[in-house]
């Protein structure tokens, strides 16, 4: 694809590969969305990356990286009020995050449209669980489309904002990680521009938009009456798929599993009849019509679904309402709880299920034993510098609470700090507690500068108002590093242009922060200091341990001067071999060869910032 920007407005039909990201911004495009909005987690940063490939001048729809998941959700939100077709996009636990606002949106009338996509993470390959956010469909009462890739993700979204237009009702798309980043040719419509009316249409008319007691009944009893009229009109549109292989076994699933199934039906024998199978497009409101209707030609039927039965409690209630004999198999055990439904894993279920169906699952032959390999902070990262200096700062059984970022990946070895983590912006609060009825053990929390902007600020205000003595570490980098380099706040611009930066340091003195620390991490034995002064004071306080993201720094680097003229290496002579680098700093670029003991520079994982050099007691490290 040589020009995404180019591809993403072309206005003939063509199809072309694209990842299931990628495909949802094409969808945008032709849906006439005007306004987007998002917080950045994974699997669905790429969707802002494709948005970026189209020229701002040029680019069809508003979009902005909002504070946190719920300004992003209350952006699209009034932008919808007015007329406007908006979308939001998060990750799993992004909703957890909008939720106050999230479970009212079903019962308003919101003209423009509104679309929330979510990048679900079944497997949690880059979360902190593997939340089923479908209870929440349920709880609000708000439709959920669950495409299973990229081609379906591209028409799921066209359906998806025709119904909330044409309802006025805000509708879910449910993406899961390989969802997001499968690659699939996708088929896509032309796009015709056309001039927008920017005329603002809020009007109280369209409410009530105030869910007092006395109005909150009448909003209720109309979500629910939508969720009827939502079913009827997927299933006139024929989006659920149905699979008939004249069989007296069925399988109802949806999403990415339907895919993970028909590759093991696949090696089904053909003296054998396959199960036929139901695959729903939308997952809540459940369809009872065409459930009903499969169950009814089936004697068996299997309720495939990743993480929780919300599908199989639905489908079982209906069946026992009607009085249908059909038997209906869920979950087996434990394990059909937990992860992926990759095809390994539905072949083994297939088999517990139905034994003569497929042949007993082989296991593939053990390759050997694989060397582990944790996840690792980047070589020259400022984080590794900071624990490095302040682990030496502290005593071995004083507190330490870490939040979500790159420097989570401080409480493994050789650093053993942030020994405890919940999610964005909880440390404050959760290390204002390990204080209470504790005069012998400091207390140490972390918290980073984009997730500070989050959600940190509520619990550092709360630690101020109710004087807990606590030390906040804020580990300062200037970018939302984890989640691909994305702006925040202090950063001096935003997705679109360059802003007024907010300045850390000046925020926390206006609200009132009395001892407020800060240096650059590299200066190791500055932070000891800093950190040995600020455990001491029996107050809050708060150290800010600066250093901009190396990885960001690096890229601009080569990118600006070709190469990366910058290494270290080790004076063989000088080196006895005391493997603090290794041992203690940890950074990846150093090599302890088992031949001889002696310690190298991968040069091609060094990057020469020189943060390792005072770490060295032989002062065997040189530029």
């Amino acid at each position: 694809m040589k020009d995404m920007g180019e591809m993403l407005l072309r206005e003939e039909p063509f199809a072309e590969i694209v990842m299931g990201n990628t495909a949802l911004v094409r969808a945008m495009v032709e849906a006439q969305t005007r306004v987007v909005t998002s917080y950045p987690g994974s699997p669905t940063p790429e969707i802002a990356s494709a948005i970026r490939a189209i020229p701002a001048d040029q680019r069809p729809f508003y979009f902005e990286f909002s504070t946190n998941e719920k300004v992003a959700t209350e952006v699209a939100f009034g932008a919808a009020l007015n007329g406007h077709l908006a979308t939001v996009f998060f990750k799993s636990v992004g909703l957890n995050v909008t939720a106050d606002t999230f479970v009212q949106l079903s019962l308003l009338n919101i003209p423009g449209g509104m679309v929330v996509v979510l990048g679900d993470d079944p497997g949690a390959n880059s979360s902190q669980n593997e939340q089923d956010n479908r209870h929440y469909a349920y709880l609000s009462y708000t439709p959920i489309f669950e495409p299973a890739g990229p081609d379906e993700v591209y028409s799921y979204y066209l359906q998806a904002a025709a119904l909330s237009q044409k309802l006025g009702k805000v509708v879910i798309l449910r993406l899961t990680t390989h969802v997001c980043h499968a690659k699939e040719t996708v088929a896509f419509r032309g796009y015709t521009p056309t001039e927008q009316d920017n005329t603002p249409r809020f009007s109280v008319k369209n409410g009530p938009y105030i869910p007092l007691t006395s109005a909150v009944y009448p909003m209720k009893e109309r979500a629910l009456r939508q969720l009827g009229e939502i079913e009827d009109w997927v299933d006139k549109r024929n989006l659920h798929t149905v699979v008939d292989n004249n069989s007296k076994l069925g399988i109802i699933t949806s999403g990415l599993v339907y895919l993970s199934l028909l590759e093991v039906l696949g090696t089904v024998p053909p003296s054998k009849t396959k199960p036929d199978i139901l695959k729903l497009a939308m997952v809540y409101p459940v369809p009872r019509h065409t459930i009903v209707g499969f169950l009814k030609k089936h004697e068996e039927v299997k309720v495939l679904e990743e993480l929780d039965d919300e599908l199989e409690r639905s489908i079982k209630a209906i069946a026992y309402d009607l009085g249908l004999q059909t038997r209906i198999i869920g979950k087996n055990d434990m394990g059909d709880w937990i992860g992926e439904y990759t095809p390994e894993k539905v072949e083994h279920i297939l088999h517990a299920t139905w034994p003569d169906l497929l042949e007993t699952p082989e296991l593939p032959e053990p390759a050997g034993q694989t060397p582990a390999r944790p996840p690792q902070m980047c070589p020259g990262c400022g984080h590794r510098s900071a624990f490095h200096a302040i682990g030496e700062a502290l005593a071995d059984e004083d507190i330490t609470v870490a939040d979500i970022g790159c420097h989570t990946l401080g409480f493994q070895e050789p650093y053993n700090l942030g020994e405890l983590v919940l999610c964005m912006g909880a440390s404050p609060g959760i290390g204002s507690g390990l204080s209470l009825f504790n005069t012998t053990r400091k207390v140490v929390a972390f918290l980073g500068d984009s997730t500070f902007f989050h959600a940190g600020l509520p619990g550092i205000i709360n630690a101020l108002f109710n004087n807990h003595n606590l030390t906040l570490v804020l580990m300062e980098n200037g970018t939302t590093a984890m989640t691909g380099h994305q702006d925040h706040p202090a950063s001096g611009r935003n997705f679109n242009e360059i802003s007024e930066a907010i300045p850390i340091r000046q925020l926390l003195e206006g609200l009132g922060v009395p001892s407020i620390f800060e240096t650059d991490t590299y200066k190791q034995e500055e932070l000891r200091k800093i950190m040995r002064q600020a455990i001491n004071e029996e107050r809050f306080n708060v150290v800010i341990a600066r250093h901009p993201c190396m990885l960001l720094f690096a890229k601009k680097q080569r990118k600006a001067k070709g190469t990366n003229p910058y290494q270290v290496h080790i004076d063989q002579k000088a080196c006895e071999k005391i493997t603090t680098c290794i041992a203690k700093f940890g950074c990846p670029s150093f090599v302890n060869n088992q031949t001889d003991g002696t310690i190298t520079v991968n040069k091609d994982l060094c990057i020469g910032d020189g943060s390792c050099i005072p770490t060295c007691p032989s002062k065997a490290i040189k530029r």
